[in-house]
């Protein structure tokens, strides 16, 4: 009964705080062994984002190129498709994108990726990944950074009122997508 009534504490606590804090990183215990899950919340301007992905790791392994194939679409995380929900319409490269909840994938490649929102935010991997449901395609020049990150972080940040920008970083290349909130 003790676990139990920790457990569920536990939940309630995380679930009050993560409303609350914005621009929240959360997730399960790290360890480097397998993937986790996690969300990230932000506002920017008066729209309340959502990121939820589950997270692997780099563990020694090639990446680019390797485990993640250049010029196949990838479900951007692991097992269960990335979702991107806004609570108001987005743009991205002048394309209006309606508040709502979808998936983000992408086609990493050695000198640009295709970064994809796709209305069928519910998919096992690119298993389901279907091109017709794509909403967004924006090509993107991937940058090298100069620090290794072992975990795939998603993270976003307000430039300016009502702008904002999704970082997705792994190993040692990241992307970056602006974005106004309408």
């Amino acid at each position: 009964m003790k676990i139990l009534f920790i457990s569920l504490a536990a939940f309630f606590y995380f679930k009050a705080s993560a409303q609350h804090d914005h621009q929240k990183v959360s997730a399960a215990a790290d360890t480097t062994k397998k993937s986790i899950p996690q969300s990230v919340h932000t506002e920017i301007g008066d729209a309340h984002i959502m990121i939820f992905y589950t997270a692997p790791v780099v563990r020694g392994r090639v990446i680019w190129g390797g485990l993640v194939p250049y010029g196949e679409v990838w479900v951007t995380g692991a097992h269960k498709a990335t979702t991107w929900e806004f609570t108001n319409n987005i743009e991205i490269n002048n394309k209006i994108i309606p508040a709502g909840k979808y998936a983000i994938f992408t086609i990493p490649g050695k000198e640009k990726w295709t970064f994809i929102i796709n209305k069928k935010w519910d998919q096992h991997l690119a298993d389901e990944y279907n091109p017709k449901e794509d909403v967004l395609r924006v090509e993107t020049v991937p940058q090298v950074m100069a620090s290794h990150q072992e975990r795939l972080l998603y993270s976003m940040t307000e430039e300016a009122n009502d702008k904002g920008v999704l970082t997705i970083s792994w190993e040692k290349i990241k992307i970056s997508i602006p974005f106004l909130v309408i």
